[in-house]
């Protein structure tokens, strides 16, 4: 448990210290541009509609949640700065809040719009629901202070918060966006396109897939505290690896967040540039659709994922090696499980790649009933992660030395993933970012979770999912994951490929540093010239 040690600054102090601050960093001989480029667009402001890695790390250089995490993965406060699980009540979680803290419009930010915000995230439409599943109730004890009652014991509360951006109330009322955007529908509100945060960045203007801009909010709370050495983001996608990276080295973007692996030895003898590399906790992985009586694509006889020997035998003709090798440029960590290395649960037994066997494979399709093969289509992303069309190319020729043809369907992940969404896919290529094996579970394992486009069923393994929301022992917690890690790797119905390792490109005096969660904060962004 935390102990509360802060105290209330002199209300005349602290405005004189932000106003000097402030005056500090308009006169800056370090106040620059950062031209951001990416191969994916933001798919919209409403930071509840779609929880997706690109839209999340945009969003919250505008929005913030009460806690985040470091560029190693620790928990640091942001909008909280303190968080507890009462002694006496661990049903409830307790949140200070930030002083002095007031959105782009000028309001102030108070508990009503973390109460307001929370509630919203628990909403119908909301992408992002699994994160605060285990909250029965939220109320403001004070317009400083937070309690969140949970569904008996939630250890893991304050880490699911990371995902919930803060909103203010009146703001989102008076522009008919109370609810989040139904993006899954493909409906818009106010909030999708416009936006009223407490972050370090304000919206100027956004025209979609081809460039957003921001600049630097001069009432953010974090003057003084932070670099800030950025007043303006130009956000530009780039979807072509060679465009983005000749956009990179002839100056027009001066920061690249995805560097394709076959440019960063280039990348690394140009003098004018500097690249950071590091590991991500974020696999890449297959999903098979186990559920369906027959294949919704190609030729097969009923549905032959609903066999786990195929299940296996494809496990084992997937040759990670080389595509770490010829794909990834070294740049990936090959893997036999979904599971981040980086998130607590993971052991060397669960990583351990399985052997590479396509003599074995074609028994197993044998003993299955599939010795003639069949076929099928592979929804793939173009933009969804690093060289993702290149390695379901590779994996078309993989699989057809155990009889499976495989019809590539690429397209960009804005029309793939509602198909995972919506269970219209058979077999698809699809990524996962994140250490907490609980909302991993929530929604790729348990039936019916949003991202669970494998059609899994298991009732003991959703009540065995759903007591982790009000574990309150610890060691009981990590035993029923474990327990539920040895299914999900039994069971074979995602097909781990590898862990991508983050490699990213700026102008020298450019300074981002490597996060595990890819994320950015511009406002931690040095300039050093």
């Amino acid at each position: 448990m935390l102990k509360y040690m802060a105290r209330r600054a002199n209300v005349r102090l602290a405005r004189f210290l932000g106003a000097a601050a402030l005056l500090a960093i308009a006169s800056s001989a370090n106040a620059e541009t950062l031209k951001w480029a990416r191969r994916l667009d933001v798919q919209t402001l409403d930071p509840y509609a779609y929880n997706e890695g690109t839209t999340y790390t945009f969003n919250q250089q505008i929005y913030e949640p009460l806690v985040s995490r470091d560029d190693n993965g620790k928990l640091i406060g942001v909008l909280a700065t303190e968080w507890r699980m009462l002694p006496d009540n661990p049903d409830i979680w307790e949140f200070k809040l930030r002083q002095n803290v007031t959105f782009h419009d000028g309001t102030p930010f108070t508990a009503k719009d973390v109460v307001f915000s929370i509630r919203r995230a628990m909403a119908p439409t909301s992408n992002v629901r699994t994160y605060v599943n285990a909250i029965e109730s939220v109320v403001a004890k004070d317009a400083d202070t937070v309690q969140i009652k949970t569904k008996g014991p939630s250890l893991l509360m304050a880490e699911n918060l990371t995902a919930v951006l803060i909103m203010n109330e009146a703001w989102a009322e008076k522009n008919d966006s109370a609810a989040p955007q139904d993006y899954m529908a493909k409906k818009e509100n106010y909030a999708a396109r416009h936006e009223n945060g407490t972050g370090a960045y304000r919206l100027v203007s956004r025209e979609s897939d081809r460039r957003t801009e921001l600049v630097a909010y001069d009432k953010y709370w974090g003057i003084g505290q932070f670099p800030l050495s950025i007043d303006r983001i130009i956000y530009t996608p780039i979807q072509s690896d060679a465009t983005r990276v000749s956009a990179l080295i002839s100056g027009q973007v001066n920061f690249l967040q995805d560097v394709p692996p076959q440019d960063v030895s280039r990348l690394e003898q140009n003098p004018d540039l500097r690249v950071v590399k590091g590991p991500e906790s974020r696999t890449v992985f297959l999903g098979v659709n186990m559920g369906e009586d027959k294949l919704i694509s190609g030729n097969a006889k009923g549905n032959p994922f609903a066999d786990k020997r195929v299940r296996q035998a494809m496990n084992m003709s997937i040759d990670r090696q080389a595509i770490q090798t010829t794909i990834m440029r070294g740049q990936s960590i090959p893997l036999g499980t979904i599971l981040s290395p980086f998130a607590s649960g993971f052991t060397q037994e669960m990583g351990r790649v399985p052997k590479y066997d396509v003599a074995k494979a074609r028994q197993l399709m044998m003993e299955a009933g599939y010795g003639d093969g069949f076929s099928v289509t592979l929804n793939c992303t173009n933009d969804g992660m690093v060289s993702d069309e290149r390695i379901c190319e590779a994996l078309v020729a993989m699989l057809a030395k155990i009889g499976i043809t495989v019809n590539l369907d690429v397209q960009p992940s804005a029309a793939v993933w509602p198909l995972v969404l919506h269970r219209k896919t058979d077999f698809y290529l699809m990524t996962w970012g994140g250490v907490n094996s609980q909302i991993l579970f929530e929604n790729l394992v348990r039936s019916r979770g949003t991202w669970a486009g494998v059609e899994f069923k298991n009732p003991e393994i959703d009540a065995k999912i759903d007591s982790l929301s009000s574990e309150a022992s610890i060691e009981k917690y990590n035993a029923t994951v474990a327990e539920i890690w040895k299914v999900v790797q039994d069971e074979c119905f995602y097909l781990p490929i590898h862990a991508q390792m983050l490699a990213r490109a700026m102008q020298n005096k450019i300074h981002v540093t490597s996060h595990v969660g890819n994320m950015i904060y511009v406002k931690n962004v040095k300039v050093v010239k």
